[in-house]
C-alpha cells in the first residue's frame, strides 16, 4: 500500500505540480497508484536531469525520494496516471494499446513530465507484469544520457530504483523502475487511438492542447492554407527527419519503431533493443524479435516516413483535405537528406558549406565502411586526429580496400575547406565521439548491477555525459569490441 510523503519532505524536493495532460480528461488516460516493490535501494542518479527538472539534488539521494521514485509514497500534488493509445507495431494494426508499465506522476513547475517506468500493472498492461527488470532499466538509463550527451533529441533518464522483487522474462530477474522526464510523453498512437475509434472531439482537443503547449506558432501560420493541424503534421514530420539524420549520423538502431514508440515531439523515446553500429553494417538488425528485418538501420529513415504518415491518416478528421495532408508531409523527403548530408558533412570537417562533389564523396566512403565492415566510432575519432597529424595509416589499416581508400583519401584532402588542418580536426573531434554506449560495455555494467557493484555504471555514465572528451586512463571504453560482443542478442524485452 502507497504511503503519502510528507509536506516538509515534499518542499525539500523542489517539486510543484501541474497536471496538463490530466486536464484533458479521462477519456484519455486511467488514474491510479503505482504498486510499491519491497526493500528499494538506489542504482542510479541523473544531477544534470535533477536540475531540468527543477528537483533539489541533495533531497534527490534522500529515502523520501528513494521511496517516492520506486512508486512506494506519493509526492502531494502528484496525479498518477496511465494513458491510453494505439498504434502500429511492425506494419501492423494493433488497436488499443497504452502505458502498460509506465505512470505519469505529473508536470514539474518547470514543464517537464516525470514518469515511472517499471511501477506496476495498468489497465493497459495487456496480460503483463506491469515491471521492469534491472537489465532494460539500466540499458534505458544509460542511453537516454548517452544521447542527450550527443546532442540527440530524447526523453531523459533522472534515476533508477531497484527492488530484489522477481520479474519473469527469459529467465526470473530483479525488478527496477526508472524515472524518466520529458516534456512531453504524447505519442503519435496517442492520435491513432482516438482517431481510429471515430472519437473526433478527443481527437481535436489532443492537438489543440499539443498545438497550444509545444507547437503555437502552427496557429496563423500561412502554409498549408492556414491549416493549423496540417501545420502541425508538417512540423511533426520535419522534427522526425531532423531526428532520423541524426539517428543515422552516430550509427544508432532504434530496433523497434512502432507508431507507439514515435514522440510527437520529436524525442528518442522507448529505449528496448537499441544499439550503436560497432561495424558498418547498412543492414544490420540489431533487434533479435525483428525476424523480417523491418527496422534494420538502413530502413529506419524510410520507416519513420511511414510512421508520419500514419499520423498524417490519423490527423485527416482535422486537416479534412487528404492533398494538404500530403503536403504537410512533403519536407520530410527534403528535411531529411539535407539534415543528413550537413551532418555527414561535419564529420568530414567540411563545414556548413555545401560543396558540389560532397554527395559522392560521402557516399563513397560508406560504401567503403560497409564493404569492410569497419568499425564506425574509431574510424571517424581515428579520422578526426589524423586530419591534424597528418598520419592516416592508422585510419587506413581499417579499411580493406586500400586502393579505393587511397583514392577517396587523396579527394577528400584535396577539399580546399580543409585548409586549416588544425580548426578542421578540432570541429571533427567536437562531433565524433570517443565514448558511445556499446552493447558490450553496457553488458559489463549490467552485470556487475546484478552483483551490487554500480561503480561501472557510473563511470560509463560519466563518460557517456561527455562523449567527446578524451578522459584520461579510460581509453578500454572506446577500444574495440572483444569477440563476445557479437554474440549478444536484445530482443523487444530488453
Amino acid at each position: 500500500m502507497n504511503m503519502s510523503i510528507d509536506s516538509e519532505a515534499a518542499l525539500a524536493s523542489g517539486l510543484a505540480w501541474r497536471n496538463g495532460f490530466a486536464d484533458l480528461g479521462p477519456a484519455f488516460f486511467t488514474e491510479l497508484q503505482p504498486t510499491p516493490l519491497p526493500s528499494p535501494h538506489w542504482v542510479g542518479t541523473s544531477g544534470s536531469v535533477a536540475r531540468l527538472a527543477g528537483i533539489d539534488e541533495a533531497w534527490l539521494r534522500s529515502d523520501a525520494a528513494l521511496q517516492a521514485f520506486t512508486g512506494n509514497a506519493m509526492l502531494p500534488g502528484s496525479r498518477p496516471l496511465a494513458s491510453v493509445y494505439s498504434g502500429h507495431q511492425f506494419g501492423i494494426w494493433a488497436g488499443q494499446l497504452g502505458d502498460g508499465r509506465a505512470i505519469l506522476l505529473g508536470e514539474t513547475a518547470v514543464g517537464h513530465e516525470i514518469q515511472l517506468k517499471g511501477a506496476g500493472r495498468t489497465p493497459y498492461s495487456r496480460g503483463g507484469d506491469g515491471r521492469a527488470v534491472l537489465r532494460s532499466s539500466i540499458r534505458e538509463f544509460l542511453c537516454s544520457e548517452a544521447m542527450q550527451g550527443l546532442g540527440v533529441p530524447t526523453t531523459r533518464a533522472l534515476c533508477i530504483t531497484g527492488s530484489p522483487a522477481p520479474v519473469r522474462r527469459e529467465e526470473v530477474e530483479t525488478a527496477a523502475v526508472v524515472t524518466r522526464v520529458a516534456p512531453s510523453f504524447i505519442r503519435f498512437g496517442h492520435f491513432e487511438h482516438f482517431s481510429a475509434n471515430g472519437m473526433e472531439a478527443e481527437l481535436k482537443a489532443l492537438a489543440d492542447y499539443v498545438i497550444d503547449r509545444y507547437f503555437p506558432e502552427c496557429r496563423g501560420c500561412s502554409e498549408l492554407a492556414g491549416n493549423p493541424y496540417a501545420a502541425l503534421l508538417q512540423a511533426v514530420s520535419e522534427r522526425t527527419a531532423v531526428l532520423l539524420a541524426q539517428w543515422q549520423a552516430v550509427g544508432f538502431c532504434h530496433g523497434v519503431m512502432n507508431t507507439d514508440n514515435m514522440s510527437i515531439l520529436g524525442l528518442t523515446i522507448d529505449y528496448g533493443p537499441f544499439q550503436f553500429l560497432d561495424s558498418f553494417v547498412p543492414g544490420h538488425v540489431c533487434n533479435h524479435s525483428d525476424t523480417q528485418g523491418r527496422y534494420a538501420y538502413n530502413r529506419q529513415p524510410n520507416v519513420a516516413y511511414w510512421n508520419v504518415f500514419c499520423l498524417a491518416q490519423a490527423l485527416l478528421p482535422l486537416i479534412g483535405d487528404q492533398e494538404l495532408a500530403m503536403a504537410a508531409l512533403e519536407s520530410y523527403k527534403t528535411v531529411f537528406p539535407a539534415e543528413f548530408m550537413a551532418r555527414m558533412r561535419a564529420k568530414l570537417g567540411l563545414g556548413d558549406v555545401a560543396g558540389e562533389g560532397d554527395a559522392e564523396l560521402i557516399d563513397g566512403l560508406l560504401v567503403l565502411l560497409a564493404k569492410g565492415g569497419v568499425d564506425y566510432p574509431i574510424f571517424w575519432r581515428r579520422l578526426s586526429h589524423a586530419v591534424a597529424s597528418g598520419e592516416f595509416e592508422p585510419v587506413r589499416g581499417m579499411v580493406p580496400d586500400q586502393e579505393g581508400w587511397d583514392a577517396w583519401l587523396a579527394t577528400y584532402l584535396a577539399d580546399a575547406r580543409l585548409a586549416d588542418r588544425a580548426r578542421v580536426s578540432k570541429a571533427m573531434l567536437a562531433v565524433n565521439p570517443k565514448f558511445v554506449l556499446r552493447n558490450h560495455l553496457c553488458e559489463e555494467a549490467i552485470r556487475a548491477a546484478k552483483l551490487g557493484d554500480f561503480g561501472p555504471l557510473q563511470t560509463l555514465q560519466r563518460l557517456l555525459e561527455d562523449p567527446f572528451e578524451e578522459h584520461p586512463g579510460h581509453d578500454s571504453y572506446a577500444a574495440f569490441p572483444p569477440a563476445w560482443a557479437s554474440t549478444i542478442e536484445i530482443s523487444c524485452s530488453s
